[in-house]
């Protein structure tokens, strides 16, 4: 299978099983279906697959009915296409063999009619999927397909309750589990009730409501978390709970930080504080988001670590730490030097790298996260730190900048989603950093005011994510889940298979 022009196919092999007797549907180059019964006295892994392709002219095999051994592979391929002036949705759906609806879905399009010359889109191609019967469960569809209902739940996210799907439903089936790395995805939540969090779920092995904010004396703020954390539990999310050191208007605190680091009254107030939240909660596990720490209590944080890293681990939970983006062990300033990679790598379950904000609020235009500065992050990380532990930080936003840039100007925070409509509205082309790896947009607002914007794609979310592997890393940890951007989901969705820890 080869993508049309203009197209770039993301590959990724599925494994069937067949038993004795087991049906393939094809469809030749007609696209007439066509239904050809395997025996066992075929060898299917060739001369079964000769005969059909001489049979009928470039046949795509569409699925297998049931699966019992290890047989074949097949390639299923996401596209993702970067639109040209003259493309339509019609045009783009009609060389791919899928439908308008389906690409206005998975990219969240509003304007069927507003392409944006530039923009990507990913396009399924060759998704397998089945027609439940009546009486089918997704139990008895998973163990026909020899995948689990975990895996189905996550390719179809609109299934929301297990127990109800009906005759006619049709439902994806993930037939690329055997060849696929399993990671873990942490997604991080500011906001306990946002609808994005519902679709988002299927793909996520943990969620992390933000936050409980530490005091010096090692009190807890209260957080309405109950909701949202049964809501993941119910979707096998396991939920983390997280601490900070914010202040009372949401920034970080050193001052708090060293407080608890070196009094040791407030260090115990706060770790039975701490387990108590657990336990009520129902929490999976706590992850330790302390920013801003002074250097000088670099040792100080490291005890408290392996403090609390002993007690939750003897009471079941795990122990996640998120870190500043470090390029080597020596780097200077008050983000980075009390976070002492090798210790937290040595005690820490996982390890959040914050491989994000080079192009922040305050700076000059540039890639949230370029990823020249993440890799040189990861060459250092993993180093220090198990290569397994750590979850690279994925950025869910962008920026718009007013130009030129002037120091003590703002940027403002835009959605990915958002800064697409932004093109399309200002009539602006989207261009590709291909030494970066993201997406950016310029136009003149009404007021004759020059804007860039850097955001992410389906593109960029494809090159970071392949760091995953490249560095055999444990997974991604989202900041945050709060904006829905369903093509970054179903590039990570196609790339890897999402842990199950519940």
């Amino acid at each position: 299978m080869k993508p049309s022009s203009g197209g770039l196919c993301v590959g990724f092999r599925a494994t069937y099983r067949a038993s004795p007797n087991f049906t393939l549907i094809i469809l030749d180059s007609a696209n007439t279906r066509i239904r050809s019964t395997v025996h066992s006295e075929f060898d299917t892994s060739f001369h079964t697959f000769q005969h059909i392709n001489n049979k009928y002219p470039h046949p795509r095999i569409e699925w297998i009915e049931i699966i019992t051994q290890p047989i074949f592979e097949r390639v299923v391929f996401l596209t993702i296409y970067t639109v040209k002036r003259g493309d339509t949705l019609y045009s783009i759906a009609r060389r791919y063999g899928t439908t308008v609806s389906q690409i206005t879905y998975d990219n969240q399009i509003d304007n069927p009619e507003g392409l944006v010359v530039g923009q990507a889109l990913v396009v399924g191609t060759g998704t397998n999927t089945h027609t439940v019967a009546r009486g089918e469960s997704l139990y008895s569809i998973a163990r026909n397909y020899g995948t689990t209902v975990n895996a189905l739940l996550a390719a179809n996210p609109s299934i929301t309750n297990p127990s109800r799907i009906y005759p006619g439903q049709i439902i994806v089936i993930s037939n690329n589990e055997g060849n696929m790395r399993r990671i873990d995805v942490n997604g991080f939540s500011v906001n306990m009730n946002s609808t994005a969090i519902d679709e988002t779920l299927a793909y996520l092995t943990y969620i992390s409501p933000f936050s409980y904010a530490v005091s010096s004396a090692g009190a807890l703020t209260p957080l309405s978390d109950d909701a949202l954390i049964a809501k993941a539990r119910a979707q096998s999310v396991a939920p983390l709970m997280c601490i900070t050191n914010t202040n009372a208007n949401g920034g970080f605190s050193s001052e708090i930080a060293h407080s608890v680091l070196t009094n040791q009254s407030a260090q115990d107030t706060l770790i039975e504080n701490i387990i108590t939240t657990l336990r009520e909660n129902n929490y999976y596990g706590l992850v330790i988001d302390f920013e801003y720490v002074y250097p000088f209590d670099k040792e100080s944080y490291n005890q408290f670590l392996r403090k609390i890293s002993s007690r939750l681990h003897s009471l079941g939970y795990i122990l996640v730490s998120c870190v500043a983006p470090k390029t080597s062990a020596t780097q200077s300033g008050t983000l980075y030097e009390a976070h002492d990679y090798p210790v937290h790598g040595e005690v820490c379950d996982l390890v959040i790298i914050m491989t994000y904000e080079w192009g922040y609020t305050y700076g000059p235009a540039m890639a949230v996260a370029p990823i020249g500065p993440v890799r040189r992050v990861l060459d250092y990380a993993v180093t220090a730190i198990p290569s397994g532990k750590i979850l690279m930080g994925m950025p869910n936003y962008g920026y718009n900048w007013t130009l030129p840039f002037v120091q003590g100007s703002a940027a403002t925070v835009v959605s990915n989603t958002g800064a697409v409509n932004t093109a399309r509205n200002m009539k602006a082309e989207i261009q590709y950093d291909s030494v970066q790896q993201a997406p950016y947009i310029n136009y003149y607002d009404a007021e004759g005011r020059q804007h860039e914007i850097w955001f992410d794609d389906a593109r960029s979310i494809q090159a970071r994510l392949r760091l995953v592997d490249e560095y055999n890393l444990g997974g991604i940890s989202y900041w945050t889940i709060n904006r829905l951007f369903r093509q970054g989901l179903l590039v990570l969705q196609d790339m890897y298979i999402i842990n199950k820890v519940l």
